[in-house]
């Protein structure tokens, strides 16, 4: 017994040794609480109606979000339904929308709701609280804004296809095509045959999603 004791010892001291006598850092907790994880619009409710091109479940949204207090920004590439938590800030992501290719001006969306952890008073304990729940557009971004002294979220892209267009959602979202925007040359793509043009029908209406308070 005192000699496992002594060895026991001696790993311990071996460890603080090597980690320069300082504990290693507690990992950050990423997971998105159980008091808010019910109140996002699940995609059938962000998603009425007629759909037209790619399903609501296979799109993909480009966020952005900024830490107003370390002037970090970060990207966060999500599907309809799902969440993300960064400390004490979590984004959620509904649906995604875009104008079909005929109409104009092109402008493209997401469906976002914003939960920070907060205290109004240092006597108030942290709770989770609702700061958004909107639609933010890409190049219309002053319709509806994030308005919270630390955080602001905003819509990059919302890649979706329609019939007819050759490139999916993944290729949108793929860093290669990300540096084709940027500037570098790409092969254009063949021209979609005029059976597989789409007819110039009105869109469905997109109800915006049921969203609990």
């Amino acid at each position: 017994m005192i000699r496992w004791r002594a060895l026991t010892a001696l790993s311990l001291l071996s460890v603080l040794a090597a980690c320069g006598g300082e504990p290693a850092p507690e990992a950050q907790d990423t997971s998105v609480p159980d008091a808010i994880a019910g109140m996002q619009a699940g995609p059938a409710q962000a998603a009425k109606g007629q759909q037209i091109g790619t399903p609501n479940k296979d799109r993909v949204v480009t966020l952005g979000v900024l830490n107003k207090r370390n002037n970090l920004t970060q990207d966060l590439v999500m599907k309809p339904g799902e969440s993300r938590r960064l400390g004490n800030l979590v984004v959620k992501v509904a649906t995604c929308e875009k104008t079909l290719p005929w109409e104009k001006p092109q402008e493209e969306g997401a469906f976002v709701q914003v939960f920070v952890e907060q205290r109004r008073t240092t006597e108030e304990k942290l709770a989770w609280n609702k700061v958004f729940s909107g639609w933010l557009f890409k190049n219309n971004p002053g319709a509806n804004v994030v308005e919270h002294p630390v955080y602001d979220v905003w819509v990059k892209s919302c890649a979706m296809s329609f019939p007819g267009e050759e490139a999916s959602p993944q290729d949108d979202a793929s860093p290669s095509r990300a540096s084709n925007a940027s500037g570098s040359e790409s092969t254009p793509a063949p021209a979609a045959s005029p059976s597989a043009s789409p007819t110039a029908a009105d869109p469905e209406p997109v109800e915006e999603p049921a969203v609990e308070q």
